[in-house]
């Protein structure tokens, strides 16, 4: 099948999460991605190995090879005006270029957009930050867990007396990324339309308010974001997670409560509840939130989840899940029926299970096609295959510690 980037080629000059993860995302919808890395090690997501003090020794580095699948990688010094000569003779034939170094670096070496934008006017140019291109912190450095701080999110989960919430798992590099990706395909959909290259820019910050989109305007139009909600306290019963028997949780979204009220609680064989003043519709449950979720806190904790999932399927047309943590995803049917996470046989560890495309195309679908690369793996065939340096010019420019 053909893929939807066939044909693009992507300039890749990133380092740890945000930036790498929005140029894998072009990779895995098929375009092809050249990451140019220094001499001294590479990109130091290389290094990121282990965690929490894991062996890693008989595994794939997960970190580099969830950010850099499906990608080429060649090294280069770039404070060698040599290296910035291969850059621009990469920029005159690609199609988008990628960086999420701080404010100015880029300028600096001599590989900014003005720069680029000289050997080819119809490249994309993409800067992943941590604050927005513009603004007296735009060239501030920024991580992860900054863009979760500055987001607000922090303050976003959580009980109410909580102190601030971190989020596990790079949430705002993720976002950040996802981001830059959306922005870079709108701007080749928009060169195929009017012809022209340009700048793409998409931070933590941006990202994150835009993922809190709902809240935020809330905020700018009521006056006032959503608050913190506690568990015991949902003012609605049926939009809450409970505990079963086997310390297993349940999820209810049931919107609309009204209308589910009476067949649930004959479900929970507590049709005393339907007709219980206290809790007659939504306004009355809403005041006696706490007595109503302490009822059901104890219902489901009388029961194992598994059955608690038979009877409700059974008793009406609810809807409810189970809570996973992360853990528990990989095993979860629905992520492997939709190829969520897939199996890969990675060339030096065997069957190796990746995150899958979460987003599917019936007739051009993206893929997992190649690991993560070595440091420079694909120096001398980029620059003699694509760029027609003879091999004796690759070995002065190696000679030169150019490349």
């Amino acid at each position: 099948m053909p893929m939807p980037l066939e044909g693009i080629r992507v300039i890749d000059w990133t380092i740890w999460q945000q930036g790498p993860v929005a140029s894998t995302m072009l990779a895995d919808m098929g375009a092809e991605v050249i990451k140019i890395e220094s001499r001294d090690g590479g990109d130091p997501g290389r290094g990121l190995a282990a965690i929490g003090g894991a062996s890693l020794e008989e595994r794939p580095n997960f970190y580099f090879e969830a950010n850099n699948r499906n990608k080429q990688s060649i090294t280069l010094d770039l404070k060698q005006p040599e290296a910035c000569e291969i850059v621009y003779r990469l920029a005159a034939v690609s199609d988008v270029f990628v960086q999420n170094f701080r404010k100015g670096v880029a300028g600096r070496l001599g590989i900014g957009y003005e720069e680029l934008r000289a050997h080819n006017e119809r490249l994309i140019y993409a800067n992943a930050t941590g604050y927005g291109p513009e603004g007296p912190e735009s060239g501030e450095p920024s991580f992860d867990h900054l863009g979760l701080a500055r987001s607000g999110i922090m303050f976003a989960v959580g009980e109410p007396d909580t102190d601030p919430q971190a989020v596990g798992g790079g949430v705002a590099d993720q976002m950040g990324a996802v981001m830059l990706a959306y922005g870079v395909m709108t701007a080749l959909l928009a060169r195929e339309r009017f012809g022209m290259g340009q700048v793409v820019d998409a931070s933590h910050l941006g990202s994150m308010s835009f993922l809190q989109g709902l809240s935020l305007s809330s905020r700018c139009m009521n006056g006032f974001a959503f608050p913190r909600m506690a568990r015991q306290k949902s003012f609605n019963p049926l939009w809450n997670h409970y505990r079963c028997q086997d310390d297993l949780w349940l999820a209810l979204a049931m919107l609309q409560a009204d209308r589910y009220w009476p067949d649930f609680c004959r479900a929970l064989e507590r049709p005393d509840l339907v007709d219980d003043p206290r809790f007659a519709d939504m306004a009355a449950r809403s005041q006696n939130s706490e007595e109503a979720v302490a009822i059901l806190d104890a219902a489901f904790a009388s029961r194992p989840r598994a059955e608690w999932l038979e009877t409700l399927r059974k008793g009406g047309d609810f809807i409810f899940t189970i809570v996973n943590s992360v853990q528990d995803l990989p095993d979860d049917p629905q992520i492997q029926a939709n190829g969520y996470v897939v199996d890969f046989e990675h060339p030096a560890f065997g069957t190796t299970q990746y995150v899958g495309i979460p987003v599917g195309l019936s007739e051009t679908p993206g893929s997992v096609r190649e690991p993560a690369p070595e440091l420079g793996q694909h120096t001398e065939i980029v620059l003699n295959g694509l760029l027609g340096y003879d091999w004796e010019e690759i070995a002065g420019l190696r000679e030169r510690g150019v490349i």
